[in-house]
C-alpha cells in the first residue's frame, strides 16, 4: 500500500508537468523543496509516506524555475544551478563499456573505430549509434545562426525521442552514452533488431524524463546521484586538481566534446546537448547507417585545419561475446574475454592514486644514488635530468619534440 501511494504521488506530479506543458504554464511551486542537504519529508496527512532510505525511488519537485529528479534512496534537493560534481573521463571504449555495465544496461559494448571507412562500421552490426571526440571550437561560431553548420534543426523531434540539453560541464560523455542508449529501448518505437535492455534504473528514468522538455531533462541527468555516481567512478585519480570546482570560464587547455549520432525513427540525428535541439541529417535506414554517419563526420573534420588530428571516434554495438558464442567462434571469444580482463586493468589503474608508489619510487632512487658516490653522485643526477628537461623544452619551442608526447583528450 505504501509503494503503491508513493508512486501515485508520482504518477501526479508526472500528470502536472504534462499538463502545464501542455497549456505553456510554467511549473508552480506546489510541491515542497528543502535546499542544500536537508531531506525531503512529505507533510502530516498528505498521504505520501517517505521512501525507504535503501530502495531506489523517484521523485520531482519544483522550484519557481526547473524540477528536479533524484535517483536512489531519500530524496536529497540540491541546488539547481549546481556548477559542479562531474569529472572528466577518457574517450576510451573500456571506460564507456564498463560504465554501461554500472548502469545496468545488458548485451552492450564500445568499439573504437581507427577509421572513418563505413565497412569497419558495417562489420560490427548491429551498430546502436557511435559517440564522437572532437576539438571543441572556441574561436569560431558553434553553429551559424538559427541552423547548424550541416544538417537541420528538429525542435519538433524532442518531443519523440531522448534528447537532453547539457545543463553542467564535464557531463558530455555520459550524455553523449546516454543519448544514443535511452533512443534504443522496446518503448522507444526503433527498430526492433536494436532494442537495448537498459535496465530498471535507466529506464524509469527514461519514462519519468520523456514528459519534461530538453533543458529539464538536462536538470535531471544532472541532478541523478545514481549517474554521476558511475561517471565519476571512471574519473582519473588526480590528489592535486579537483576538477569539479573547475570554473566554466577559466583558462586551460584545449576544451574536448561528446556528441551522439543514432538513427532514430528512419532518421539520422545528431544529440547534442550544446545545441538547441536535435540535428538532422536526412532519411536513414538502420542499414545505411554507416554509410552516412561516416560522410556527416568526413565533412565535419573537414572543417578543421589539415593538421588537427585529434579525433576520437566510438561504436555502441552488441556485446562480441554474445556474437562469438552465437557463432561458436572460440577464438573471438577468446579475445573479447581478454580484452574485457585488459579493460578492467586499465580502468583500476585510472582510479588508482599513486603519488605514494612514486614517492617510494624517488626515495629509492635517491638512496642508490647516495649509496653510489655520496652527495656528489646525487647532484650530478639532478643536474641531469635539469638539462634533458631544458632540452625538450627549446625542442618543444621550435617546434620540433620527439613524437612521443601523449595528448590528453577527455571531455
Amino acid at each position: 500500500m505504501r509503494r503503491a501511494m508513493y508512486f501515485g504521488a508520482v504518477s501526479q506530479v508526472r500528470k502536472d508537468i504534462q499538463r502545464h506543458a501542455r497549456f505553456g504554464h510554467a511549473p508552480t511551486p506546489k510541491y515542497q523543496i528543502l535546499t542544500g542537504d536537508n531531506w525531503f519529508t512529505p507533510p502530516p496527512g498528505s498521504g505520501v509516506p517517505p521512501p525507504s532510505k535503501t530502495k531506489q525511488s523517484t521523485i520531482i519537485h519544483f522550484n519557481d524555475r526547473a524540477p528536479k529528479l533524484f535517483l536512489g534512496g531519500r530524496i536529497a534537493v540540491r541546488s539547481t544551478r549546481m556548477s559542479g560534481g562531474w569529472n572528466t573521463i577518457e574517450s576510451d571504449a573500456g571506460v564507456f563499456t564498463y560504465l554501461l555495465d554500472n548502469l545496468g544496461v545488458k548485451d552492450v559494448q564500445f568499439e573504437e573505430l581507427l577509421s572513418l571507412d563505413p565497412d569497419a562500421l558495417a562489420q560490427l552490426y548491429p551498430v546502436y549509434g557511435v559517440i564522437f571526440l572532437f576539438k571543441f571550437p572556441t574561436d569560431a561560431p558553434y553553429h551559424a545562426g538559427d541552423k547548424p553548420l550541416d544538417g537541420t534543426f528538429d525542435p519538433d523531434a524532442s518531443e519523440r525521442l531522448f534528447f537532453a540539453a547539457q545543463t553542467i560541464q564535464n557531463a558530455c560523455g555520459t550524455q553523449a552514452l546516454l543519448s544514443v542508449l535511452l533512443n534504443k529501448t522496446a518503448d522507444s518505437n526503433s527498430d526492433p533488431d536494436t532494442h537495448i535492455d537498459v535496465g530498471p534504473a535507466l529506464g524509469e528514468f527514461r519514462e519519468f524524463t520523456m514528459a519534461l522538455p530538453p533543458e529539464y531533462r538536462g536538470e535531471a541527468l544532472s541532478n541523478s546521484e545514481l549517474i554521476r555516481d558511475v561517471h565519476n567512478s571512471f574519473a582519473k585519480s588526480s590528489p592535486f586538481v579537483d576538477e569539479t570546482t573547475r570554473q566554466p570560464d577559466a583558462e586551460s587547455e584545449d576544451a574536448f566534446h561528446f556528441i551522439a549520432y543514432t538513427p532514430v525513427h528512419g532518421t539520422l540525428y545528431e544529440l547534442d546537448g550544446l545545441q538547441p535541439a536535435p540535428i538532422s541529417h536526412g532519411a536513414c535506414a538502420q542499414a545505411d547507417f554507416p554509410a552516412q554517419v561516416m560522410a556527416v563526420l568526413q565533412r565535419r573534420i573537414a572543417r578543421y585545419d589539415a593538421a588537427e588530428i585529434r579525433f576520437n571516434l566510438l561504436a555502441m554495438v552488441r556485446d562480441q561475446r554474445q556474437r562469438a558464442r552465437e557463432f561458436g567462434d572460440a577464438e573471438l571469444l577468446a579475445r573479447e574475454e581478454r580484452k574485457r580482463r585488459d579493460w578492467q586493468f586499465e580502468n583500476a589503474l585510472r582510479r588508482h592514486n599513486f603519488v605514494g608508489f612514486a614517492g617510494e619510487v624517488l626515495k629509492g632512487v635517491v638512496a642508490a644514488k647516495l649509496k653510489e658516490g655520496g652527495d656528489g653522485a646525487y647532484e650530478r643526477w639532478v643536474e641531469q635530468g635539469r638539462d634533458k628537461m631544458r632540452k625538450r623544452l627549446e625542442e618543444r619551442k621550435r617546434g620540433g619534440g620527439d613524437g612521443r608526447e601523449d595528448v590528453d583528450m577527455a571531455g
